[in-house]
């Protein structure tokens, strides 16, 4: 029963593993991608809680308390990350999507044309 147990466990940490790097490689395709600033903050949280899953993983698999206070502290560190980058974005005003929306045309190869830029407002 013993051998049984292991195994199994064994198996849940590969599995466990392995989607917390699909979810890593997800996440970074969506920073990148974008396409907005609010986007790529989401996408920067989400990084934070996988690497927070991560951490869980490792301490579970090796039995270390320590990884636990490190979990916390990046769960901390990534809230307050994310209450700056909004806090940011709202001081910003306005955000890349509010600009598209002025633009005279959607797509500038439908009508051959570049893409005028725009002006900023202070």
């Amino acid at each position: 029963m013993t051998d049984l147990a292991t195994q199994i466990y064994e198996v849940a940490i590969d599995i466990s593993l392995v989607l917390l790097g699909l979810a890593f490689l997800l996440t970074t395709f969506r920073i990148v991608r974008g396409p907005t600033l609010p986007d790529r903050v989401l996408g920067l949280d989400m990084l934070t809680s996988v690497a927070i899953g991560f951490i869980a993983i490792i301490g579970i698999d090796t039995g270390y308390t320590l990884y636990v206070d490190i979990a916390i502290a990046l769960g901390l560190v990534g809230f307050l990350a994310t209450v700056a980058f909004a806090r940011f974005i709202l001081a910003r005003g306005r955000t890349e999507e509010d600009q598209l929306k002025d633009l005279p045309f959607k797509n500038p190869n439908e009508q051959g044309q570049a893409i005028p830029k725009t002006e900023r407002r202070s």
